[in-house]
């Protein structure tokens, strides 16, 4: 299975999942779509994902958004759970897309970067 966190209005969003259908599936596995600002994830599916990304919390947001700047999410002091239950509250601060295959996870960003999770042993 094949999970792609979302969103449609963002170009490299819709590029991830155009690689995935024409050019990193091959095997044609199935494919699960998370419009993740309609469906946001829970905090408990924020923390799987980061692990699975291998990055901080604060690496899975988009601290462009004027949300972040807006909740002041740059303070040093907030912990991780602070964090998640932000992006929680406002999905838009979700780095997009992220792509999760076998147990591993990528920030699409660029596109190209899905590739890593095909061109390893399965």
């Amino acid at each position: 299975m094949i999970t792609i966190y979302h969103n449609t209005r963002c170009s490299k969003s819709r590029g991830a999942c155009d690689l995935v259908a024409n050019a990193f599936n091959p095997k044609n596995e199935p494919v699960e779509i998370i419009e993740y600002l309609k469906t946001p994830p829970s905090v408990a599916q924020l923390k799987e994902l980061n692990r699975m990304l291998g990055c901080s919390v604060r690496e899975m947001m988009r601290d462009t958004e004027k949300e972040y700047t807006a909740l002041g999410l740059a303070a040093p002091e907030l912990t991780d759970d602070q964090l998640y239950e932000a992006i929680v509250a406002n999905p838009i601060l979700l780095q997009r897309p992220i792509v999760v295959r076998n147990g591993r996870a990528v920030i699409g960003r660029p596109p190209e970067n899905i590739s890593a999770l095909f061109t390893s042993a399965d």
